[in-house]
């Protein structure tokens, strides 16, 4: 049952538009994030589900009902800021019951809500204290309780573990999963943290410059991300991309990958001309490493120590390393020279306007010297 939609929405402040007909489908109890950098818009089209601004062209329904023009009160939905908001002279009761209070809800019913919303978060022995007496994630959960207390048919989250330090976030983020599995209620968060984009999401909307560049479920965008923005804003560190010419365009792709030389790949270009640019994408753990002659391969530049794993930077002749996940066991230093092994099931082929380009499932047969793909289909490479 779908819960939300947005209908080709526009909005546009002082001549500028902000965002660029969105349209977007939210299923009844999907955790929905979407996720972005600065200034794509994420934030705003939050307001605009909430009613807290206007749309200016398209629609916006609510099981079914157009709510453009509905105060934010009258729409079902309830709201957890990125500050706190809350009232330092009122206990977290108070605070909780506040808008039940104003929407003049009946004592007994109101008691029983705030009652039941502190056992969920687990405030019920708080209740009596002020803000100035909790910590950070306590105060979070005070104003995420404010929220739920409304009951409202879908709860909206604006960047709301921003504030708190890193071992606070991934306790809050727990916390804001486990609330999830036991309402199962319509969520929707917006955040710039790919992490908490991926560990938390049913489904991830990817915004850039005010319009959605990828929708699908967490796993679903890291593997197959359908432009170059998404495949290198998702993950860290972010994907390798390295320029290719095309050599022989059609179903399998001959490129000339500028380091390694001519390259077969297994990738529509069917449409594309002889000596377009493109960008070839793998991802650091697709990326293994040989040892090679004095003469040959690539250098090492640089080796990060994480403690389990070691990400170690490769010189290519472009302007970006090319970084590799390793085990800490493999013991790469500074100055190594090392072959590549590249994974040809997690290659990406992006064309110059970013698009992801088709792949087909067959093995190739012919490699240039110095690389090696290897390929769950076509062990033999």
């Amino acid at each position: 049952m779908i819960k939300l939609k947005l209908d080709n929405v526009n909005k546009q402040l002082g001549g500028v538009r902000i965002l660029r007909n969105i349209n977007l489908e939210i299923a009844a109890g999907e955790f929905v994030v979407f996720v972005g950098p600065s200034g794509c818009g994420k934030s705003t089209l939050l307001r605009l589900i909430a009613g807290l601004d206007s749309i200016c062209a398209g629609d916006l329904l609510i099981d079914g009902r157009r709510v453009n023009d509905l105060e934010p009160r009258e729409r079902g939905v309830g709201m957890v800021f990125q500050s706190y908001a809350l009232y330092p002279h009122m206990s977290v009761y108070d605070n909780i019951s506040f808008g039940l209070k104003l929407a003049k809800t009946e004592k007994s019913s109101l008691r029983e809500r705030v009652l039941k919303t502190a056992q969920i978060l687990q405030l019920d022995k708080l209740l009596q204290r002020k803000p100035k007496e909790l910590s950070g994630g306590q105060r979070q959960r005070v104003a995420m309780g404010r929220a739920m207390a409304r009951e409202p048919d879908i709860l909206l989250f604006d960047e709301p573990l921003s504030n708190l330090d890193a071992s606070l976030r991934v306790q809050m983020r727990n916390e804001i999963a486990r609330l999830h599995a036991r309402l199962r209620s319509t969520m929707i968060y917006v955040t710039h943290d790919q992490v908490e984009a991926m560990t938390l999401a049913d489904k991830i909307v990817v915004l850039n410059g005010g319009h959605v560049e990828q929708v699908g479920a967490p796993r679903e965008l890291y593997e197959r991300p359908a432009s170059r923005f998404v495949a290198g804003f998702l993950g860290s560190p972010r994907m390798n991309f390295l320029p290719v010419r095309l050599q022989t365009p059609g179903e399998t792709s001959l490129v000339d990958t500028l380091v390694w030389g001519i390259m077969p790949l297994p990738f529509d270009s069917s449409n594309l001309a002889t000596g377009t640019q493109l960008s070839l994408g793998i991802r650091p753990e697709h990326v293994s490493l040989k040892a090679a002659d004095k003469a040959a391969g690539v250098i090492v530049t640089a080796v990060e120590y994480l403690g389990s794993e070691t990400y170690v930077h490769l010189e290519t002749g472009q302007d970006d390393p090319l970084i590799c996940r390793c085990e800490v066991s493999a013991g790469w230093q500074v100055g190594d020279r090392v072959e590549l092994q590249l994974d040809i099931d997690n290659l990406h082929l992006f064309d110059v306007d970013g698009a992801a380009l088709k792949r087909y499932p067959q093995a190739i047969e012919t490699l240039p010297d110095g690389v090696f793909l290897r390929s769950a289909r076509a062990s033999a490479l």
